[in-house]
């Protein structure tokens, strides 16, 4: 089906408005050349909402009242009536001229977010996951596919409950705040295998439609490895946390922003940020994704 939406893509601006300009010229004259008859201003819709796309509000409104005066300057309807006419006109043209922009800037900013929700996700070590309405995997990372091995090779378009059955109930259809939390759940892989899973997720909604998006890691061997060497091996190897430093990470591998994280361990966002660094100089990386990372391969006991 033709898809009228490249219309307003950024990049088709000046020629769109060019157009618009032009049938309203258009619109015009023959309006005027057919006064003695019929009216043509209902037709001033068309370029309004083409011009909708890429106008600010104020001169949407503008053009709408330029308009509305062009189809009553050109009108055969009774002279007495038309201060009327041309308000309601107006009123008429600049609403939809409104209506438009508001739905194409809505669209827009949607669409933007599910590019950075795409870039996150392919960019990011960690395996990750996003689930829509139905329960199918929307998006996954290269980590993803290696961790769940999906015979068919592609994560895209399966199910989650084939491969976390107890993550397709975090799904939330009701109306509620949305939350974040973590799980550990058995996992199954494409070839048959099963695995202990440590899933943190975080539901969210797109519109008025319900998603999820999680961070899945094996832990299947880490969780013997741990207990034995809780307190001994582990610990001489990694950098020891004092305890703002290990919530702050805490709260990062969850996917709280710097002021998230401020307000919920009631501290300065200035606090956060020194923390932040003090963890990554003893972690030895640059980038939240990294520190995000290695929080996951050496810190999970604790997390």
């Amino acid at each position: 089906m033709f898809d009228l939406a490249w219309i307003w893509e950024r990049r088709n601006r000046g020629v769109v408005l060019l157009i618009s300009a032009l049938i309203v010229a258009v619109i015009a004259v023959v309006d005027g050349w057919t006064k003695p008859y019929f009216s043509l201003g209902f037709l001033y819709l068309f370029p309004i909402m083409l011009a909708a796309g890429f106008l600010p509000r104020w001169a949407i409104v503008v053009l709408g009242v330029g308009c509305g005066l062009l189809s009553e300057r050109f009108s055969n309807l009774d002279p007495s009536d038309a201060r009327i006419r041309f308000g309601f006109e107006a009123i008429a043209l600049c609403g939809c001229g409104l209506l438009t922009s508001e739905v194409l800037r809505n669209r827009r900013l949607i669409l933007e977010n599910q590019q950075r929700v795409r870039v996150l996700v392919e960019t990011s070590p960690a395996a990750i996951v996003t689930v829509d309405e139905r329960g199918f995997i929307e998006l996954a990372n290269l980590a993803a596919w290696e961790l769940m091995a999906p015979q068919a090779g592609t994560l895209i378009g399966q199910p989650v409950s084939a491969f976390l059955p107890e993550l397709h109930h975090a799904l939330r259809w009701e109306d509620g705040p949305q939350f974040r939390t973590s799980m550990q759940c058995h996992g199954h892989r494409g070839n048959g295998e099963s695995f202990l899973a440590e899933v943190w997720f975080s539901t969210y909604k797109e519109g008025n439609t319900p998603k999820l998006a999680a961070i899945i890691a094996d832990v299947t061997e880490d969780r013997s490895a741990h207990s034995a060497a809780a307190g001994s091996g582990i610990a001489a190897e990694r950098p020891t946390l004092n305890p703002r430093e290990l919530e702050v990470l805490k709260l990062v591998v969850q996917g709280l922003a710097n002021k998230e994280i401020a307000s919920r361990m009631e501290i300065s966002e200035s606090a956060v940020k020194n923390t932040l660094q003090q963890l990554f100089g003893k972690t030895e990386v640059r980038t939240r994704s990294q520190l995000v990372r290695v929080a996951l391969e050496h810190y999970r006991d604790l997390l």
